[in-house]
């Protein structure tokens, strides 16, 4: 769907606006909205409210992190059509989504920058206007001290752009009802990519516990949760197969800009089984040999904030050998590095996770690592031609999954684009309506593809 512009434009005094519609005005935030200063003082509120991944929702007061019902009554009061902020950490963080807009009442941390409205205006435009400069990383320039944090008294003269009240109604309107279907739409495609990767899973999971041979015969593994396993395989412990290193550690001060130093390998870098370089880190740290990653080397996180991804793994490809891994990374060293790849993989693996979690810290030691137990072909021959059957059975699942992720990407780079060119009058919406009938979710597609066409 094509969209018209404005008759005419302005300059913008604003740095990521070159120009806006000639009848928009330019002022500072402090000139539209005020800090919101209404605090819980008599614990009258109790829907405790947290802002993530840009969206405010409700939890639970009870399960609060073991605060005492006192601690609330320094919380800020938000009602219904607040925006609020979280400009802590902008150095270290940069990727958490900070701007979330206010459906309901309740409270929330006072750390947070909540603005309520002092001019007459829909705030849930300017939710999106701040939503963009969200997106664009735009606050990561500002801000001090040691954690790099923004307060009110410096955000109040941000440079924001105020529409005439109808059309940021109608521009609000026109992102909620084209959001809402988008959302949908990833939601979906998602869930589809789940099905897929379940379906992946299973067929990983029965070779490498029950072979590719559905008429061999089996014996008891002696594993409960094993159970049967073909007659000729057997039962070892992963350290008979090769060698568990522990990461490298390094300080701060060692950290130099790509292509001044060797490349360290994190949880970040192994996404979806495979690695990624869209978040590197390099150092000048000296690097042991045996620190050094090698093609073939399995590269497992071993310890995460989040128990769930501990475990999760990739291996090293040419691109990423000679280089090292972090602290909280493990390499596992063998010959029989692809048949252990995928059963890193599969849920014989994951149904050893408990012994992962410790009173004190989630983590997979190389102790731990070592003792785990798996089920193999004692030859190789036979480990080889397990694992061409699954590359065979799977290859079309993992092309099937990579189409539909790539579509995803495109989506969300088309819903980002949409919402900058709404917010800062790049297109016309004053007559948008909202459609009486459903749009079909396959429209969502359409108008991607037809976007980036004309791009």
């Amino acid at each position: 769907m094509a969209y018209t512009k404005y008759i005419s434009y302005k300059n913008s005094n604003i740095p990521m606006m070159d120009c806006i519609p000639e009848h928009w005005l330019e002022t500072e935030v402090r000139n539209a909205f005020t800090k919101n200063d209404i605090k819980n003082e008599s614990l009258e509120e109790t829907n405790l409210l947290t802002l993530s991944y840009g969206s405010i929702k409700r939890k639970s007061i009870n399960t609060a992190g073991g605060l005492l019902p006192a601690s609330f009554d320094s919380y800020q009061i938000l009602n219904k059509g607040m925006i609020v902020l979280r400009m802590l950490d902008l150095q270290n963080d940069k990727k958490s989504l900070r701007v979330g807009y206010v459906n309901e009442k309740g409270i929330i941390t006072s750390a947070y920058i909540g603005l309520k409205a002092i001019i007459d205006s829909n705030t849930k435009y300017y939710y999106y206007l701040l939503h963009f400069m969200d997106l664009i990383k735009h606050f990561y320039n500002a801000g001090g001290g040691v954690r790099q944090s923004l307060g009110y008294t410096d955000f109040r003269r941000e440079k924001i752009i105020i529409p005439p009240k109808p059309e940021q109604t109608a521009i609000a309107n026109f992102l909620d009802y084209k959001l809402e279907k988008i959302a949908r739409f990833i939601k979906n495609k998602k869930q589809l990519v789940s099905l897929l990767k379940e379906q992946k899973a299973a067929i990983i999971n029965q070779a490498v516990t029950k072979g590719i041979n559905p008429n061999a015969k089996l014996k008891p593994s002696g594993i409960e949760w094993l159970g049967n396993i073909p007659e000729h395989w057997e039962v070892k412990r992963i350290k008979y197969l090769g060698a568990a290193i522990i990461g490298l550690t390094y300080s701060p001060t060692e950290l130099v800009k790509k292509g001044e130093g060797t490349l360290v390998l994190r949880s970040s870098n192994v996404q979806n089984g495979k690695l990624t370089y869209d978040d590197c880190v390099y150092v000048t740290t000296p690097i042991p040999e045996k620190k050094r990653t090698r093609k073939g080397d399995i590269l497992i996180c071993s310890r995460n904030g989040s128990i769930k991804l501990i475990g999760k793994n990739a291996l090293i490809d040419e691109k990423a050998s000679n280089e090292s891994f972090g602290a909280f990374m493990t390499i596992f060293r063998s010959k029989n590095y692809e048949y252990l790849h995928y059963f890193f993989n599969s849920s014989s693996f994951k149904a050893q996770s408990g012994l992962f979690s410790t009173s004190t810290i989630n983590q997979l030691t190389t102790g731990i690592l070592n003792n785990i137990i798996i089920s193999i072909p004692k030859t190789i021959d036979e480990q080889i031609e397990v694992v061409n059957f699954i590359k065979s059975e799977t290859e079309i699942i993992e092309k099937t999954i990579s189409t539909i992720e790539k579509e995803i990407g495109l989506v969300e780079e088309y819903k980002t684009a949409l919402i900058a060119e709404a917010v800062t009058g790049k297109i016309d919406v004053r007559d948008f309506k909202t459609p009486e009938l459903e749009m079909p979710l396959s429209m969502v597609a359409e108008e991607t593809a037809a976007y980036n066409k004309t791009s």
